[in-house]
Formats: C-alpha cells, structure tokens, sequence
C-alpha cells in the first residue's frame, strides 16, 4: 500500500512539474526542440510529455531541470517586468554565466550544473548579494 501511494504522488509531481514547464517555455518561446533539450528529453518524449495524462516517469535530473526553470522563471518574474522577464532567456547576454550568448543556450550546453547556477545566480541579484 505504501508502495503504491508513493508511486502515485510521484506520478501527480511528474505531472505537475511537467505542466508547470510547459507554461514557462510556452511564455519564453522557447520552440521544441530547445524544450525537449532543456528538459533532456527527445522532442518526441517532450511531446508526449506534454499531453496530460503521460505514463512516462522522470529521472531525478529531469526533474531538478524543470525544477530550477520554474524557479528561474520565479525569479524573472520578480526581478524584471514584462516583457523582458519573459523574453531574458532568449535573448543574448552579456553576464559572466554567458559570454554573449542567450542564456537557454548555456543552459542546454553546460546541463545541470548551469541550470543551478544561473538560479542562483538571479536569486542572487534578487536578493541584492
């Protein structure tokens, strides 16, 4: 029984997470291909991903991926207003993290490791550090 209940609040944070991703890319414009390799997924897994109701699981780094996108996109959200909170991702920058390129890019790039970083690196500026 435990077992089972477990599997099921994993099946319903799988579902959440990915819902919660898909509104972010779908905000920043972020077409599929680049999706799928954010979420280090296939852009035929990411597709169906996308569908609710999907069967598939996610490993522990696919979901420390939308994990730290959805608090990037928080952290966007309350750092900058629109339209550039939507937009930052995708457009190139010139900050230490990313040398002129578009911050998505570094992200699919350098994996996870980016991922953390560039949260904290907003959290940082947010929190004025």
């Amino acid at each position: 029984m435990e077992v089972a209940a477990r599997k099921e609040k994993a099946e319903q944070l799988t579902a959440v997470a990915l819902k919660a991703f898909g509104n972010v890319v779908a905000e920043w414009g972020v077409p599929v291909n680049e999706a799928a390799a954010l979420a280090d997924m296939s852009e035929s897994t990411w597709k169906r991903a996308r569908k609710p109701g999907y069967s598939g699981g996610l490993t522990k780094d696919q979901m420390l991926r939308l994990s730290a996108v959805i608090g990037i996109y928080k952290a966007l959200k309350l750092y900058f207003s629109d339209p550039i909170a939507s937009r930052w991702m995708t457009l190139p920058n010139e900050g230490p993290l990313f040398r002129g390129t578009r911050p998505i890019d570094t992200l699919i790039d350098e994996g996870l490791p980016q991922f953390l970083a560039v949260r904290n690196y907003l959290d940082a500026l947010r929190g004025g550090a």
